[in-house]
């Protein structure tokens, strides 16, 4: 089961609030967490915003293999949390393009 770590939605328009989840990445985006991890509120004042989260979880969760969306690493490394570099995988001698010389 893939997780991803991703923000959904929620609140009026105009006023989004975004939660923090751990997510099977075939799911929709609002659609029901493997955990809530925190919230992110940026409209509390007018030059405030607030960050609510559980770094233990977050940590457990990239340990374990959860890739985080773009938005989600930067506001992580924001907030002090160091994000694992995704694995690149080299391709296999069958998969590299053969280089034929005529």
């Amino acid at each position: 089961m893939p997780i991803r770590l991703r923000f959904a939605l929620h609140g009026p328009r105009h006023r989004k609030i975004f939660h923090l989840v751990a997510i099977d990445k075939r799911r929709r985006r609002d659609g029901k967490p493997a955990e809530l991890l925190g919230i992110y509120n940026p409209y509390v004042e007018k030059d405030e915003k607030t960050v609510e989260w559980s770094v233990d979880r977050i940590r457990y969760w990239l340990h374990v293999g959860a890739i985080p969306s773009k938005s989600v690493t930067k506001l992580l490394e924001l907030g002090g949390i160091k994000v694992p570099a995704p694995e690149v995988i080299p391709p296999t001698a069958s998969e590299q393009p053969s280089s034929s010389s005529s």
